[in-house]
């Protein structure tokens, strides 16, 4: 059965960070990209940041980029997401993705990030 558990979400004042984690099973975690996504609310969901498999590839979203790291440990299954110097507008649900490819796209049910003085 596979589960992607997300965890590490809360609330935070702006300019603080956040360390998102999410926890892989039932699956071969190694062979999949893995993504972050948000959604705020009434936004559509948007990719935020994305790593290669063996984690040597990056790339993040212009709203994001030189703020948060995605990094990965296959070793753990896990997918991490640090997020720093936050901003009001990071608020959202945060989901962990992992995709090969079309019918191997898994996502997990989401964490919750608030960042509001």
């Amino acid at each position: 059965q596979v589960q992607l558990v997300e965890s590490g979400g809360g609330l935070v004042q702006p300019g603080g960070s956040l360390r998102l984690s999410c926890a892989a099973s039932g699956f071969t975690f190694s062979s999949y990209a893995m993504r972050w996504h948000r959604q705020a609310p009434g936004k559509e969901r948007e990719l935020v940041a994305h790593i290669t498999t063996a984690g040597g590839r990056t790339n993040y979203a212009d709203s994001v980029k030189g703020r948060f790291t995605i990094s990965r440990d296959n070793a753990k299954n896990t997918v991490y997401l640090q997020m720093n110097s936050l901003k009001p507008e990071d608020t959202a649900v945060y989901y962990c993705n992992a995709h090969r490819g079309i019918g191997y796209d898994y996502w997990g049910q989401g964490t919750q990030v608030t960042v509001s003085s």
